[in-house]
């Protein structure tokens, strides 16, 4: 198995217990085998009895002892929601983690999905996960720990209306929690799997690129850089609770995971760009160390500001960039670690994020001439973000990169 690689990770969890929905096949099946090699006591909330009594089974007989529990539950159905978080508390008392993974789906225009699914895909996708954390966060206030996951997904999509509004709303909901939960050890975040080539999955895929126009084949090649198997998403979901404080407030990704955890290697083989002269190489180095520089200095000075105005500032950069301030820094340190290594054709290879970091440059230079009122520090501002602009222009340029 994936996380056998990192056997340093065996038992890491132990004695800590896991709620984990949706587990009894596919990748809420295979995190469930993750927590458990870490040792965790995972309380599988499902809704189809064979799927989750197969699972039960064949991970405690996989480990030789009995760490899965299967729990057949209708998670859109308030009444069994009261009897299993009961049930939960009074067996494990609250849970460490709670991770929101179960979801139902149905593809089709908005008006063509019928009120009832959107009733229950509002209790599966939205409301379960809701009650969860009005049940266990007091809880977990009580003991000043503890983690909660939610399972997201891209957002708005053309024939997923039905699926993709409430897993957005998780995302808003976790969002708010990070913030009401600042200076706490209980941590939330959103998780997305990728492109994973489940049956269900598959088939959905199916109806969506047919009604876009497109072949099945054509949308895999669009989202190539997605696709990851079951196992691999599972793995990552699992992994991700080890560094919960790390994630927290962030929406990430399982393929962002396994990379954080070396189980996943995005880097290519390299050699230098093209044949860079002594001083050339100097005056590149220079360049990405003054881009790290300036974003260390601004990403500072927007951790300074007060709870609302950092949220907005850090709500807006991600909408720009696909990625949270704290990933956009974690990955200019790390191309400026490949530079000082002489691995220049890395700025090459992540030329989409400079570009897209450009653009939010120039987006906060729109900003800046809608609301600075005063003449003078706004041609001073003007010359600073412009001057960040040109940085990257000249990185790439001086590197042949168009």
């Amino acid at each position: 198995m994936l996380i056998e690689k990192r056997s340093d990770l065996k038992n890491s969890l132990r004695g800590k217990t896991v709620l984990l929905t949706g587990a009894g096949g596919g990748i809420g099946f295979e995190a469930a085998k993750a927590f458990a090699y870490m040792g965790a006591n995972v309380i599988i909330a499902e809704i189809e009895p064979i799927k989750g009594l197969e699972a039960e089974e064949y991970i405690n007989n996989l480990y030789h002892e009995k760490l899965v529990e299967f729990y057949e539950i209708d998670l859109s159905d308030d009444g069994q929601l009261k009897h299993f978080t009961d049930y939960v508390l009074k067996t494990y008392g609250c849970p460490d983690i709670i991770f929101n993974n179960a979801t139902i789906t149905k593809i089709g225009a908005v008006e063509e999905v019928s009120m009832e699914f959107w009733n229950k895909s509002y209790g599966v996708n939205f409301r379960a996960p809701l009650y969860f954390t009005l049940k266990f966060l007091p809880k977990m206030k009580e003991k000043n720990v503890g983690t909660i996951v939610f399972v997201s997904s891209s957002g708005a999509a053309p024939y997923m209306g039905a699926y993709e509004v409430f897993k957005t709303a998780q995302v808003e909901l976790s969002n708010t929690l990070a913030m009401e939960l600042e200076n706490t050890n209980i941590h939330t975040y959103t998780i997305g799997p990728g492109l994973v080539k489940t049956k269900t999955a598959m088939e959905a895929i199916e109806v969506v690129a047919s009604k876009m126009g497109i072949a099945p084949e054509a949308f895999y090649q669009m989202n190539s850089t997605h696709i990851i198997d079951a196992e691999s998403a599972g793995v990552g979901f699992a992994l991700s609770a080890l560094d919960a404080a790390v994630y927290n407030g962030q929406e990430i990704g399982s393929i962002q995971v396994l990379m954080d955890f070396g189980l996943l290697n995005n880097h290519k083989e390299t050699s230098p760009q093209g044949n860079l002269q002594e001083n050339e190489r100097k005056d590149v180095s220079l360049q990405m160390e003054k881009i790290l520089m300036t974003f260390q200095e601004q990403y500072q000075g927007w951790k300074a500001m007060n709870i609302f105005e950092r949220q907005w500032v850090f709500r807006d950069f991600k909408k720009s960039m696909a990625l949270s301030a704290e990933q956009a820094l974690e990955k200019l340190k790390g191309i400026h670690r490949e530079v000082q290594r002489g691995n220049y054709q890395i700025i090459g290879e992540e030329k989409g994020f400079f570009e897209k970091l450009k653009k939010y440059w120039e987006h906060q230079l729109k900003l800046l001439k809608g609301y600075e009122k005063s003449s003078k520090k706004l041609k001073e501002n003007t010359i600073i973000i412009n001057g960040w602009i040109e940085d990257i222009v000249k990185l790439l340029t001086s590197l042949g990169i168009q």
